[in-house]
């Protein structure tokens, strides 16, 4: 098998666990940082590394574009290709194609688009899909699906998802490489519990290595995501990782760990770093706002990264307004650190039987709206991570 999953320690539905793979073992629950284009923007592989990532994510609809597929295989595959030792897992680029909206059009085949770099048309299958994966050789890879934005009507959904269940078993017949990549099944179904039901039972009829959580955190209330997975959870196997699909703010992750999920991604700790936008416990700080340009303190006075050791508010926000590099190389830094370590504490709390008591001053910090206490004690409202960048 390319993978092999094993529980260490549940409180509840939390799991801590371990994720075996040819690579590299990454304990879990685990963040993965994305790297679309075969970098996390503004970070090396050293740096993430050193940080504790243990899994990356690259999205396989910008790579195919991008260089290519040819030029990566020719490489070695996209580990040697982008220098990353540790495992990959790659989704479909199902998600990118159908944001594209008027530029793509879908049948049962799957789906024509056209290139959003020069208006190039292309064809993915849920056969083609695999090829490329296969030839960027990423460890965990994805089948194509139909993935439905929100709102959309129950009928909508029941026909994406239903098409979605029969790509996947397609996507499971082309595979070729079946123990050195680990095809996960995607459950689909909207907000539609029904469907979400329906999706599952279909899905784990077939056995997959592993089941993602997908076509949430597109725009939804975070209740509705949050219900849907509690209906979701109790209907996949028990020991098989679960990845929750697109979800990075860190009140959503513990959410999702609290309801027995294992894997996450998302571009937000990225994307907001690059608008100088920063995670703390208790929210977000964004520091080229005025209010910091004389703010000598550290991001976080309790943080241990590299940044927060080395670097003030005030100096990290005349890096962003003079438009400096290191600003964002900063602040990426930092987000990224955040993440992987809150879920290393996360993990810990489980092992130790402590999640309740995590559970509860991580609520009595994390607030809901922007900066509002003068005392530095500020608190952020999430910002949706609704695509890969």
């Amino acid at each position: 098998m390319a993978i092999k999953w094993e529980i260490v320690c549940k409180q509840d539905r939390a799991r801590a666990g371990r994720l075996l793979t040819a690579r590299g073992i990454v304990e879990t629950p685990a963040f993965m940082p994305v790297g679309t284009q075969a970098t996390v923007k503004a970070m090396t592989p050293e740096e993430l590394q050193e940080i504790g990532v243990g899994m990356l994510l690259s999205n396989t609809y910008h790579l195919y574009l991008r260089p290519g597929t040819e030029i990566i295989s020719r490489a070695g595959g996209l580990h040697a290709f982008m220098h990353w030792t540790g495992p990959i897992l790659t989704d479909s680029g199902g998600f990118q194609v159908f944001s594209l909206g008027p530029l793509r059009k879908v049948s049962e085949k799957g789906i024509t688009f056209r290139s959003h770099l020069d208006g190039t048309t292309h064809f993915f299958s849920p056969e083609k899909a695999v090829e490329v994966q296969e030839a960027l050789g990423s460890d965990i890879i994805m089948p194509l699906d139909h993935v439905v934005p929100y709102p959309a009507s129950y009928a909508e959904t029941k026909e994406a998802m239903e098409r979605s269940v029969r790509w996947a078993i397609r996507s499971r017949e082309r595979q070729r490489r079946i123990m050195e990549q680990a095809l996960f099944g995607i459950v689909q179904g909207g907000v539609y519990g029904e469907l979400r039901e329906q999706c599952c039972r279909d899905m784990t009829a077939f056995d997959f290595p592993g089941y993602a959580i997908g076509g949430l955190s597109v725009g939804e209330p975070k209740e509705i995501m949050y219900n849907i997975l509690e209906i979701v959870t109790p209907l996949l196997p028990e020991y098989k990782p679960r990845y929750l699909m697109g979800v990075g703010s860190a009140d959503a992750l513990l959410e999702g760990v609290l309801r027995g999920m294992d894997l996450f991604d998302c571009v937000l700790p990225t994307r907001i770093a690059r608008n100088g936008r920063v995670m703390v416990r208790w929210g977000y700080l964004t520091l080229r706002n005025a209010k910091y340009a004389a703010d000598l303190r550290p991001i976080d006075p309790h943080c241990r990264c590299y940044v927060c050791r080395h670097y003030s508010r005030a100096y990290i926000r005349h890096l962003l307004k003079a438009g400096e590099i290191l600003g964002i190389r900063l602040t990426t830094y930092h987000n990224i650190y955040f993440l992987i370590s809150f879920m290393a504490e996360i993990r810990h709390a489980i092992r130790e039987r402590k999640l309740d008591t995590l559970v509860h001053a991580f609520r009595s910090q994390f607030g809901q709206e922007e900066e509002i206490d003068d005392n530095g004690d500020e608190s952020g409202a999430e910002l949706k991570c609704t695509a890969k960048d």
